[in-house]
């Protein structure tokens, strides 16, 4: 996981550098700490790397001591999927953004370490990891980025639906599949249950309209009628756009989970 965040951390501030030259910006290889006791070290599910055939599987399974799992494509190794509680790097990612610094941290999740700061195999989840790190650096607005416009209600059927507007308890509360959307929803759900304010879900090609609130799927704490039905901009519905917030914590990526519930 650190050679990934490396690699895709150093593309990402060339390309933000290049669009923002007058704004500093660093790429921060995170660990995340996690407990070392935590039930996920014992039930491993999160796939990771390639497909195996059974004969390598078992081989591997024997000398390395990995767990595999069985799907429609083959053998593929999993890891276990700690929850987050913590950020190691939260001190310099504080100092950084107090600068003027635009921060990229936390990617795919970090690299998970103990206490004691003693590395662990394991995936920790990247939604997840956005919202306690939004929390801990006190951003105004969690956004969680993905190629879908919004979160959709009984996605699928004929009575298929855009949600626009929603409490946390209200989404939390939705039949969703434990699919691509789900970790995305607890984490938004997560970020503003604990702090009181926004978040939103919403198109990776659509940041500015997500963040002002004129598309996306916007989760606000305070109790709200659950709203569906054909988006609206701010402009359409009578009042004005929402104000940029000051500190705003943006993930953004795609699963390969595939589209359940309206997600990717």
């Amino acid at each position: 996981m650190a050679e990934t965040q490396g690699m895709i951390g150093y593309w990402l501030a060339r390309s933000v550098g290049r669009r923002l030259p007058d704004t500093q910006v660093a790429a921060l290889i995170t660990q995340v700490r996690v407990d070392a006791a935590d039930p996920a070290f014992d039930h491993p599910e999160k796939p990771i790397g390639p497909y195996y055939p059974a004969a390598e599987a078992e081989r591997l399974a024997g000398q390395r001591g990995w767990t595999f799992t069985q799907d429609r494509h083959g053998m593929r190794r999993v890891v276990p999927s700690p929850r987050p509680i913590g950020i190691i790097e939260l001190p310099i990612i504080r100092r950084l953004l107090d600068d003027g610094c635009l921060v990229i941290a936390g990617g795919g999740g970090g690299a998970p370490v103990t206490a004691d700061q003693t590395g662990v195999e394991g995936v920790v989840d990247k939604d997840l990891v956005a919202a306690l790190l939004a929390e801990q650096v006190g951003a105004d607005l969690l956004a969680v980025l993905t190629d879908v416009p919004y979160v959709y209600a009984e996605y699928g059927t004929p009575r298929e639906h855009p949600i626009v507007h929603a409490t946390p308890d209200e989404l939390d509360a939705g039949s969703f599949a434990a699919g691509s959307m789900r970790p995305k929803i607890k984490a938004v759900c997560a970020f503003s249950s604990a702090t009181g304010r926004p978040s939103a879900i919403g198109a990776l090609d659509e940041l500015e309209a997500v963040v002002t609130g004129a598309r996306g799927t916007r989760i606000q704490p305070a109790p709200a009628q659950f709203h569906t039905g054909s988006p609206k901009s701010p402009e359409d519905e009578g009042r004005p756009p929402a104000a940029r917030p000051v500190r705003e914590t943006v993930k953004g990526g795609r699963s390969s989970g595939g589209h359940e519930e309206g997600s990717n």
